[in-house]
């Protein structure tokens, strides 16, 4: 018998996902994260889900890892002391940027601090032309003294980045080499390898990011291997990018800024396998946990990617899961701004304190003090009734709020669910509407904590119909780090026009791009059925500002001989851009600018547990209570179940509560909930609702 688990670690919570790869069987497990330390967490965790369910920590062939040292290391400014080598006059870039602001209207807010100080930002006499060929060459007494001042500044990390060495790495690796013959210990970022793409501010950005969290990651994932080496002696260790493809430690430490986004992107990929799961190609995801909520497009089974992402207000140009965040969580807290209207977010109350009814010194109303307040939560508690509740908290945090709008309390609690739900539809409106794509024919899938408490008001305001409760909604996350696949992106910047004298440089570029591909397979030991890969093309009109990402080709091999129609990778483009922007021009010329090919390793092939029955007994209540649904006027009585007790084919008719150790599901009044083959739940929604759902 062969296990795999996911890991993926929460600011509150680290989940696990043990999953039996040849039964399709699994467990679930929870266990409080160790910020100090999050591997301990892991390794607690580890021995604990084991020990449970009996299985033999030998048995554990693979475990993937979601993390969120980066993000947080670059959130708290705790990385480590950096230097910069890059071309003469260009030192200052990291603070010129784009001379754009990051609030168009807000003319006192301003980007944060460099990552490096200007006295430990060192220029360097060499440049290249556009083409790679070598204007000036840099001597080794200059840049042996540059050396010296980054030896000399005691920092841990080095970043170089120099104009044009996306095109040729001739100066950076020359720099590079005499760094680890003077001072070996030193941690060294090269542009052209971090991020060998043109616009020389965010490959600048996302270099200096890199080496601000090498010496960081560096130990944590040293602490970590050590634990599983010691726990899990056959497991293999895949660190999650922020593209949803699982990467071998070694590599994490040399792109850490890989992982700024590991933990969304799982959930977006965990997302697509259940897709998969119950048939359903078009989702959009909504992860809604304490602080935040993550929203995600997924089309056709795909999750999609982006390439320019701000991480805690710095720009970083890499691949990158397509999901957008917004301030509304379980922890979301209700308050009034300075023209008296009210505010749900983006401030939380946390884990500690946390909400009022958590009983431990919250004293702010919050999002889940108004659904305990709705009785949408149960008074018994949460996690199984392991965790109290109090909702007479929940009210005299609310009272104050409802006597200054003249409201009851059950319609200002209402009215606060309303607001948190119309700044989460507001955000799937840019991943969707925004980019062409429409609500109404897609399925919501929520999961997080909070995700399927507010997930039908949230469907209702989009215009969707049907939606997917996963089976294990607070861990989706960590299922998506076990389903996802080995990754390796691989990009060439060329600027060449879309005619027909650019097709054989095309092809030359391609070819190279496999040939590096297929050396990573080779060293990645992975086995030719095993092995995909996924051509496309950044591209846009002769004189536009922004590319946009043409897919042309998907295979083993990817066959150069197919792409001799330049009519055809026209077209292509032609429809993305009518997809992103409602026109498209036949007759204006093209340029590509980059080429890029995603290799693919898949790990597993992974087995369902089908637990489908044809003829399942209807699901029994374990009890009822009032909960409030569209109308805050009047309670309705709503049957409430453990939904560990229902079965794959058992429907429930709402008004119902149905709880679980990880979350909460309202069904609605003439809602219909049903359980699929593999253990999901689908509702399907009946009632359209009131006008005041959402608002």
């Amino acid at each position: 018998m062969e296990w795999a688990i996911g890991v993926d670690v929460g600011g509150t919570f680290t989940d696990f996902y043990l999953h039996n790869t040849t039964t399709g069987s699994f467990y679930i497990g929870k266990t409080p994260s160790t910020p100090h330390n999050p591997a301990e967490a892991i390794v607690t965790g580890l021995l604990d889900i084991c020990e449970k369910h009996n299985v033999a920590l030998g048995s554990i062939s693979r475990l993937s890892h979601g993390t969120t040292v980066g993000t947080n290391t670059l959130i708290q400014r705790s990385g480590s002391k950096v230097a910069l080598i890059t071309t003469k006059g260009f030192k200052d870039l990291l603070e010129i940027g784009r001379q754009t602001r990051p609030h168009m209207y807000n003319l006192h807010t301003d980007f944060p601090a460099p990552l490096v100080d200007r006295d430990n930002r060192f220029e360097l006499s060499e440049r290249m032309d556009f083409n790679g060929d070598v204007i000036v060459a840099p001597n080794k007494p200059d840049i042996e003294e540059v050396i010296d001042k980054v030896i000399h500044s005691e920092v841990k990390a080095c970043a170089l980045g120099f104009l044009f060495s996306f095109i040729n790495p001739k100066h950076e690796r020359e720099v590079a080499e005499l760094i680890r013959q003077k001072a070996p210990g030193l941690v060294i970022s090269l542009s052209s390898e971090v991020q060998p793409e043109f616009r020389e501010y965010e490959r600048l950005s996302t270099t200096v990011l890199n080496a601000y969290l090498q010496p960081v990651m560096s130990v944590y994932l040293k602490t970590l291997e050590d634990g599983v080496k010691e726990n899990l002696p056959n497991a293999n260790i895949g660190i999650n990018q922020s593209n949803g493809g699982l990467m071998s430690p070694e590599r994490a430490r040399q792109f850490p800024v890989r992982t700024a986004l590991s933990g969304p992107a799982a959930g977006a990929v965990g997302a697509s396998f259940i897709a998969q799961q119950v048939g359903r190609k078009n989702i959009i995801t909504l992860d809604m946990g304490g602080t935040s909520a993550d929203v995600a497009m997924i089309q056709d089974f795909k999750v999609s990617i982006s390439f320019d992402r701000d991480v805690a207000g710095f720009p970083v140009r890499q691949p990158s899961v397509d999901v957008e965040t917004v301030g509304a969580g379980g922890g979301s807290i209700a308050w009034f701004d300075r023209d008296d209207l009210l505010k749900v977010g983006p401030a939380s109350a946390g884990a500690h304190p946390g909400p009022a009814c958590y009983g431990l010194g919250g004293t702010s109303p919050t999002v889940t003090d108004a659904n305990l307040i709705l009785g949408r939560l149960s008074p018994r508690g949460l996690l199984d009734g392991s965790m109290q509740l109090d909702p007479d908290a929940a009210v005299n945090v609310f009272k104050p709020i409802a006597e200054h709008l003249g409201f009851q309390t059950e319609h200002t609690a209402h009215g606060v669910l309303g607001i948190v739900v119309a700044n989460m539809v507001r955000t799937i409106r840019t991943i969707s509407v925004e980019r062409g794509y429409d609500p109404r024919q897609c399925v919501l899938m929520p999961f997080g904590g909070a995700g399927p408490l507010h997930a039908r008001d949230v469907a209702i305001n989009l215009g969707i119909s049907e939606m997917i409760i996963p089976a294990a909604p607070g861990i989706v996350c960590a299922q998506g780090l076990l389903v996802s696949d080995l990754k390796e992106d691989f990009v060439v910047s060329r600027r060449l026009a879309l005619t027909d004298e650019a097709l054989p440089e095309l092809q030359k570029v391609i070819r190279g791009l496999e040939t590096s591909a297929g050396n990573w397979f080779t060293r990645e030991d992975i086995t030719p059925d095993a092995r995909n890969l996924k051509l496309s093309l950044d591209a846009r009109y002769t004189g536009q500002n922004f590319e946009l990402s043409v897919p042309l080709a998907e295979g083993r091999k990817i066959e150069v001989s197919e792409l001799n129609q330049i009519q055809l990778i026209h077209q292509k483009f032609c429809e993305v851009h009518e997809q992103a922007y409602g026109y498209a021009s036949e007759a204006d010329p093209v340029e590509i600018i980059n080429i890029r090919l995603t290799a693919i390793a898949k790990l597993f092939e992974f087995s369902s547990q089908n637990l489908a029955n044809n003829t399942p007994p209807l699901p029994k209540a374990d009890g009822e209570r009032p909960v409030f649904f569209e109308n805050p006027d009047k309670p309705t009585i709503a049957k409430c179940f453990n939904r560990a007790s229902l079965i794959p084919g058992q429907e429930i008719q709402g008004p119902a509560i149905i709880e679980q150790l990880d979350t909460t599901t309202p069904v609605y009044p003439g809602d219909i909930a049903k359980v699929s083959a593999d253990g999901h739940l689908i509702i399907s929604i009946l009632s359209k609702g009131s006008k005041k759902d959402g608002q």
